[in-house]
């Protein structure tokens, strides 16, 4: 849930992706640190400093010595084996201070190279309440940088797996919310432990919601997040609180399916809405660093954001769906030289329709200069309700963002790519708008539920829908989506997208696509052409019918 950032460039084209450890953020801690405060340790100033990786004596002793200390309390000395005393020595004085945490006996397993796995067993207590705690972590020695010795390369995980963020906490109290009890559509019982994707989400809706669902606190074991916009996570419960019912938007078969399908790519985000009303019907994340992409990720979307694109076209007066898109091999602007995917030949009698169901990108390139830069923008905007940052889902969410840009960038916007940010929430919402002509923006619990007032925007005109719809339709029976969609019965529409990214071997895979009352989106990161992971997502979740 917490938030760090990579910029990837492809040529002088940005693609920004923003989000938790993993989702394009690296920790450079230990890196910068090199060592542990003054504390024990193998070495000292008269010992000659030793260089390469820690022997397995070494990856023993440090351990045992981290160990030792962190089992007596003794935070200032165990941070004095890590690489990062300064923010080590917090979060273990924390972890008996402010988290109640004694007893600790912690088993070391067998090391690989320098990594040790271990157990941990040890009794959290508060006011009279106690209950055993017990979970597996590991950890890595790795060589200090400026004195040589062996330290533990610090990580919050090392203190419990949860723990992501390098300011986060632990602490046991009475919770900061009530607990809810959060039902589906149907009052169908919606559990992390059935629905693992909805852990974060829960609670969040937790947090925010907790109160106004009419329970009372309990007193549990958390994660107290640095990040004051995100809620705390439960670890462990010492008194149960009386949970309050809260009613969602979301389908527990829906989601089901958007679990299900996600398991089978790595680093994959899917959001499901109902168009007709813009109800969240699923969201499901497969990431190892727990953040909800799905709402909160900023990726360039690549060409799913063609549907955007050819909208405007459409209603500046440019092209129609039937009129003039020529696929050329290459197009540049401004110094920056733009091509299609391999193998697909060129057409210079192509419509956009044509254009659009290939996904040719040199087509839309071509008309950059037919665009006011802030023409994107504006459509955005104004007809899908876009980048206002204004949304009011029930959770944190992000809004996209399509900025005007000038130069290269406002080419790359069109086909995706440049300044372009996008979640997969925002392309389900996308999707919707293109499908139906209007915007409504997306809710994950009754916007009566808090009275909120959610974000507006003036929607499409009946032709442009018809257009948009006629080729996305194409592209979804026999163009580039017809593999993973062809299948599906009913009304149905799709665009596929994969966006290029420094540093990756493949594309990052997009996909949106609707199927009669339902709208999907989903991304999957460094797994290649849309139709290869985010197209099987998209499908198996528009097989459900809503």
């Amino acid at each position: 849930m917490h938030k760090g950032a990579k910029a990837a460039i492809v040529g002088t084209v940005f693609a920004v992706m923003v989000g938790g450890a993993g989702y394009g953020a690296f920790n450079i801690v230990s890196a910068l640190n090199g060592d542990g405060g003054s504390g024990g340790g193998s070495g000292g100033a008269a010992a000659a400093k030793k260089t390469g990786p820690p022997s397995s004596s070494e990856v023993k002793k440090a351990t045992a010595d981290f160990f030792a200390a962190w089992e007596k309390a003794n935070a200032a000395t165990a941070a004095s084996y890590t690489n990062n005393a300064q923010k080590a020595e917090p979060l273990l004085t924390a972890y008996s201070q402010a988290a109640h945490i004694t007893g600790v006996k912690i088993t070391p397993g067998t090391a690989t190279g320098a990594t040790m796995p271990f157990t941990v067993k040890a009794t959290v207590s508060y006011e009279g309440k106690s209950k055993p705690l017990a979970y597996k972590s590991r950890l890595t020695v790795v060589r200090g940088v400026t004195t040589g010795r062996a330290l533990v390369d610090w990580q919050p995980a090392i203190v419990h797996p949860e723990l992501r963020n390098m300011d986060d906490t632990l602490v046991t109290g009475e919770s900061a919310s009530p607990p809810i009890e959060a039902v589906d559509r149907n009052d169908q019982v919606l559990t992390k432990d059935e629905y693992p994707s909805l852990g974060p989400i829960l609670d969040e809706l937790r947090a925010k919601y907790g109160d106004t669902a009419g329970g009372t606190p309990g007193v549990e074991l958390a994660i107290h997040h640095a990040d004051p916009e995100t809620a705390d996570t439960p670890l462990l419960t010492l008194a149960e609180g009386r949970a309050g019912k809260l009613r969602t938007t979301l389908s527990a078969r829906v989601q089901a399916a958007a679990e299900k399908a996600v398991k089978k790519y790595a680093e994959s985000s899917v959001v499901a809405v109902k168009p007709s009303t813009g109800e969240v019907l699923a969201v499901a994340n497969h990431r190892k660093d727990g953040f909800n992409a799905a709402f909160l990720g900023k990726l360039a979307p690549g060409s799913t954001m063609k549907i955007l694109t050819a909208a405007t076209l459409i209603d500046n007066d440019i092209t129609t769906a039937n009129g003039p898109a020529p696929c050329p091999p290459n197009a540049m602007w401004e110094g920056q030289t733009f091509h299609n995917l391999k193998d697909l030949a060129p057409d210079e009698n192509a419509t956009l329709s044509d254009s659009f169901a290939r996904s040719c990108n040199t087509a839309f390139i071509k008309y950059t200069d037919d665009l006011k830069t802030e023409s994107l923008s504006d459509e955005a905007q104004n007809r899908f309700g876009l980048g206002k940052d204004n949304w009011k889902t029930g959770i944190p969410s992000f809004d996209g963002s399509v900025p005007a840009a000038g130069g290269p960038d406002k080419a790359a916007n069109l086909i995706g790519q440049g300044q372009v940010q996008m979640s997969p929430l925002n392309m389900a919402s996308v999707t919707a708008t293109a499908m139906t002509g209007t915007f409504r923006q997306p809710v994950i619990v009754p916007l009566g539920l808090d009275d909120r007032e959610p974000a507006k925007a003036q929607g499409l005109d009946a032709s442009t829908v018809r257009q948009l719809r006629a080729m996305m339709n194409r592209t979804a029976t026999s163009g580039t989506a017809a593999g993973v969609m062809a299948e599906l019965s009913g009304r149905i529409g799709a665009k596929t997208g994969s966006a290029e990214v420094d540093g990756q071997s493949k594309s990052n895979s997009w996909f949106t696509g609707y199927r009669n009352d339902i709208a999907a989106a989903a991304m999957a990161q460094d797994a290649g052409h849309g139709v290869d992971a985010a197209g099987p997502i998209v499908a198996a979740v528009l097989r459900t019918g809503g």
